[in-house]
């Protein structure tokens, strides 16, 4: 393909002075936005700010979820805990007394669910892709 045939393809420049094709179909950024079933399963086309936004977030969720759920799951298996000291001190203000066993328990059911909540919330975060984001996988006959 020479320059000239290069060039003709080629209308306009975008504000940074690189062209834009003429055929809009062919731009990733005209893909359609909502949910549709994709290569990896369900997933929801968004705009890449709210790619952004979303993936930050879930990730952030789910780090903080896990944490969470591993310090509860720590003062449920050690009997000096900070957390579960605490947690004992606080509710006796209250006046809730609560037997040793049934705390661990409490605090054991808690953290497990921490866990598996960070892990939702990651695995749908992953469900969101922005527009033209995956098309090469789509189009490849890899299996």
């Amino acid at each position: 393909m020479s320059d000239t045939d290069e060039r003709s393809e080629f209308q306009a420049v975008d504000e940074t002075g690189d062209p834009v094709a003429v055929d809009d179909e062919e731009d990733p950024r005209n893909e359609p936005i909502g949910p549709r079933v994709g290569p990896n399963g369900r997933e929801v086309v968004v705009p890449l700010r709210l790619y952004k936004t979303v993936t930050a977030l879930s990730t952030l969720g789910a780090i903080v979820t896990y944490l969470v759920g591993f310090v509860l799951l720590d003062a449920a298996t050690l009997q000096v805990s900070v957390v579960r000291r605490l947690l004992r001190y606080l509710l006796g203000r209250v006046g809730i007394g609560i037997a040793g066993d049934v705390l661990t328990g409490a605090l054991a059911v808690a953290a497990v669910g921490s866990i598996l909540l960070g892990t939702a919330v990651y695995v749908l975060g992953t469900r969101f892709r922005a527009q033209g984001m995956g098309k090469a996988q789509e189009d490849s006959s890899e299996g």
